[in-house]
């Protein structure tokens, strides 16, 4: 048998047992003997009765086990032009004094503490900070529309507001107070008080009696100590962001989410305490939390905290001048930073300029890894490039390449294996488990391994009706998928991603890998657009690579005969559109979901997280949409 089917094994048929030794790799004020219960709403939770502070856990276990001098934290702002190394000793004393800080404005366990903020240092030492209070964060993305903000004030309901007078988006600085103001203002809930970080580029009106200046209120502040909570205790709220209705508070509870984080460290990046790695996102979305700050620092590690893109700041070279100056062992992107390098710089050139000799491993995840991209970065990389998959719900890998187990092949287009702990099923619309090969739901065997979402914050009833209750004994991905006969599993995107036409069920996913193939194509998207005859035609959207001459009438035929050679006719590929961008997300994700929505003239909600409203417009345009 081999070192994953065992541990997969493992988890499988014991996961008491096998958790109960992963949680012994972290250092609790007392071990959990309680290690999997069921509350009185039958909803499971991890480590119930341990007892533990996760801020202790990432930063003062290691001061005192002879990590402190290391670096913990490198801020990288090429947008600020600003460099500094924390190490563990000074990282730990921040946070030990921004906790006190909230701490004296009245911060306890329990209570949340919303943090509005840019990827400066600061933002993860009040992550932290809440963590060492047993406080309760919130993360909302910086420069999030006051509307969104809002919603989000109102169902967490926090005693304090963390933010910064500003953030910056390559060259334009974005004043988050006005957007904090106008939230608060529409807010039915008012926090105490605003503790707002000044940055040079921007400096914020102030709010006699409401708000206070971050600087002024640590000169005054007393270290706080880590305050002990139970295992089953909330950690963090992290809002999902849909195209319509309510976000949903995913809920993490500290026990799992820790355990979960610091196994996953050396099981599925293959890390080792000090050293270097790089999540390059940023800390209002799940990776930023997962793997930005608290994985590497549960480990050991060191992490990489970088203002910036992958492209324009100032170059396609970004990250590799980053891991080059760092040392980084393994960095973790989205499919789409590397697709936007990519179009930049095709051949690579950028490269060849840095010593990437610490770089043992690129890993992607967020979107689908289109096998044309992947190819790419093989190719001009020079280094193993592994896909995973993992939702905010789930706060870890669902599916991954374990490199720290087993390193096995890569296959384009898969995310390899189910992580041990996840019990993945393949499901037809009936519940039914599909065999090898065939398409279908892909849901997972309760219950869900520690750091997967205990609830929806204030709303159990959604969490099971959003979750549990479309297949009883499951967590449904809401994700399509199939696995091959070695066992892979292969995710073909959301399950309203697979279109029906004329009958026959096709998914848009494997359509984009095909036209993704085309060596002028940057990237691409395929939604479903209504029709009268077959009830659906696939229509696609593509961005050229730069410096691509040719005209479109001639690309478009041949995408149609690539689908056709790659698919077949039944794929009905007639119709595309060369667009200058595709409309996106902050993190990255192609608003497909939207982008249909246009095409096929309903109403839509402009996405909150949506990255630049004007690519929607442009879109609107092409499709003669008023």
């Amino acid at each position: 048998m081999t070192s994953y089917q065992k541990e997969y094994d493992h988890a499988k048929n014991d996961p008491e047992g096998f958790w109960r030794t992963k949680a012994q790799a972290l250092s609790w004020y007392r071990q959990p003997e309680t290690i999997l219960s069921q509350d009185e709403h039958g909803i499971h939770h991890w480590f119930s009765d341990g007892e533990m502070n996760t801020a202790y856990m990432a930063l003062d276990y290691h001061c005192e086990n002879g990590r402190g001098e290391q670096a913990a934290l490198i801020y990288d702002s090429p947008v600020t032009n600003t460099k500094k190394t924390y190490s563990y000793n000074e990282l730990r004393d921040e946070v030990a004094l921004t906790a006190g800080m909230l701490s004296a404005q009245g911060v306890g366990k329990g209570d949340r503490v919303i943090i509005y903020m840019p990827m400066i240092p600061e933002a993860a030492i009040a992550m932290l900070a809440c963590a060492r209070l047993g406080a309760i964060h919130s993360v909302v993305f910086g420069g999030f529309a006051p509307r969104e903000l809002a919603v989000r004030i109102d169902d967490a309901q926090p005693k304090i507001i963390m933010s910064a007078s500003c953030g910056i988006e390559i060259k334009r600085v974005i004043e988050y107070k006005p957007l904090l103001d106008r939230a608060i203002e529409i807010a039915a809930h008012k926090p105490q008080h605003c503790i707002i970080f000044q940055r040079p580029e921007a400096t914020s009106q102030m709010t006699e009696g409401r708000d206070l200046d971050w600087k002024e209120e640590l000169a005054t502040a007393s270290p706080a100590g880590c305050t002990p909570v139970n295992g089953s205790d909330d950690l963090y709220i992290l809002y999902t962001s849909g195209t319509t209705g309510k976000p949903k508070g995913v809920v993490r509870e500290n026990g799992g989410h820790a355990v979960a984080m610091k196994y996953s460290m050396k099981a599925i990046y293959n890390m080792e305490p000090g050293d270097v790695f790089w999540a390059a996102s940023d800390v209002g979305w799940v990776v930023g939390h997962s793997y930005i700050v608290y994985a590497p620092l549960l480990h050991g590690c060191t992490t990489v905290f970088y203002e910036g893109k992958p492209i324009m700041t100032p170059d396609a070279g970004a990250f590799w001048r980053v891991i080059s100056e760092y040392g980084v062992r393994a960095l973790f992107s989205a499919p789409t930073a590397f697709r936007a390098i990519k179009k930049e710089d095709p051949e690579g050139e950028f490269l060849g300029k840095y010593d990437l000799s610490s770089l043992e491993t690129v890993f992607a995840a967020g979107e689908r890894l289109d096998p044309p991209t992947y190819e790419w970065m093989v190719d001009k990389i020079q280094r193993p490039v592994i896909d995973h998959w993992w939702q905010t719900e789930t706060g870890w890998a669902i599916a991954a390449n374990m490199v720290g187990i087993e390193p096995m092949p890569v296959k384009a287009g898969s995310a390899t294996v189910p992580v041990p702990g996840y019990n993945v099923k393949i499901l037809d619309d009936n519940g039914n488990e599909l065999p090898a090969k065939s398409q279908g739901n892909i849901a997972i065997k309760l219950p869900l391994p520690p750091s997967c979402l205990a609830t929806i914050w204030g709303d159990l009833d959604r969490f099971r009706s959003g979750y549990l209750e479309t297949f009883p004994g499951y967590y449904v991905s809401g994700d399509g998928g199939y696995f091959d006969d070695d066992g892979y599993l292969f995710i073909m995107g959301r399950i309203d991603d697979v279109i029906n036409v004329a009958g026959h069920r096709l998914s848009t996913g494997e359509m984009e890998e095909v036209v993704g193939m085309h060596p002028a194509v940057a990237e691409c998207a395929v939604i479903g657009r209504d029709d009268e005859l077959k009830g659906q035609m696939p229509l696609g959207f593509v961005v050229l690579k730069s410096g691509v001459d040719m005209d479109d009438e001639t690309l478009i035929g041949e995408l149609v005969q690539l689908v056709r050679k790659e698919i077949g006719a039944v794929a009905c590929f007639k119709e595309a559109h060369v667009v200058p961008r595709l409309p996106k997300t902050r993190s990255g994700k192609t608003l497909r979901k939207t982008i249909k929505q246009i095409v096929n003239g309903q109403e839509y909600v402009v996405p909150s997280t949506i990255d630049d409203p004007a690519s929607l417009d442009e879109i609107k345009e092409l499709m003669g949409r008023d």
